[in-house]
């Protein structure tokens, strides 16, 4: 990774910027699509078939699966800005080759595409947090900190999603991605059912998924009740993001021939 000075710090930021600048004026229907999805689903499953459902470690089902939406909230918010938003900004518009033209490096370019994902996830996080929060599906004040956790989560999911963008050369290459990496994540990661009560397998194999992770310690932080585990989760989050991050910087400078 870049170190991080004054200069850098300001380029990244810019780009930042730039975006958010960009997105205010759409930012109504860019939130509408953000939360509309997770409050159907929290309908519909949460309290549809939570009717029948039995309680699930002292939650009830809608209680069970809140967290993991406003996880899965982040993790499609920041991979739809790291592939169709970035791949349109980089191949169609013509931003990316502008603003090198800058004095803005091509890291700083990345990390602030990066960041920008990270801040936009965390919007559509806030948007449903504050829905499962008045429906009374959140019992803690701990769950405050799973806004930080939805920004480290997209900067993670970002990073994973420019990292395909990288190599697209066109946008009907994003459903390889979604159908084989996001979909996946949605299902196996603990939104929806507990892992512990499946075959082993099932659980060992959705420890190397990064929405496992970030769902397992938003549940903790939804309901207050740290435990050690959740220093694990952490753990192997920040993990993911340290390998996710550079490697997206290597396939960036590649893909920008520097």
């Amino acid at each position: 990774m870049t170190r991080a000075s004054p200069g850098f710090v300001h380029g990244l930021w810019q780009v930042a910027l730039r975006n958010l600048s960009v997105w205010r004026s759409y930012a109504i229907s860019s939130a509408l699509g953000n939360f509309g999805e997770p409050v159907l689903y929290l309908l519909a499953m949460g309290f549809g078939l939570g009717r029948v459902v039995p309680p699930i470690d002292g939650m009830s089902y809608a209680e069970f699966i809140a967290p993991g939406l406003v996880c899965s909230t982040v993790m499609y918010t920041a991979t739809f800005e790291g592939t169709f938003g970035c791949y349109t900004r980089m191949a169609t518009q013509g931003t990316f080759g502008a603003i090198l033209a800058t004095p803005v490096t091509v890291d700083e370019l990345v990390i602030g595409e990066i960041v920008w994902g990270a801040i936009k996830a965390t919007f559509g996080s806030a948007a449903v947090l504050l829905v499962i929060t008045a429906f009374g599906l959140v019992s803690s004040y701990w769950a405050l900190l799973m806004l930080p956790l939805a920004f480290v989560a997209g900067l993670l999911f970002t990073a994973a999603a420019m990292a395909v963008t990288s190599l697209t050369r066109s946008y009907e290459s994003f459903n390889y991605y979604f159908t084989l990496a996001a979909a996946p994540m949605f299902l196996f990661s603990g939104v929806f059912f507990p892992l512990d009560r499946m075959p082993s397998w099932v659980g060992t194999a959705a420890m190397a998924l990064p929405l496992t992770h970030v769902v397992a310690v938003a549940r903790v932080l939804a309901h207050g009740c740290p435990d050690r585990q959740i220093w694990v989760n952490c753990a192997a989050l920040l993990a993911f993001l340290l390998a996710t991050g550079t490697l997206t910087l290597v396939a960036m400078r590649r893909r920008m021939r520097v």
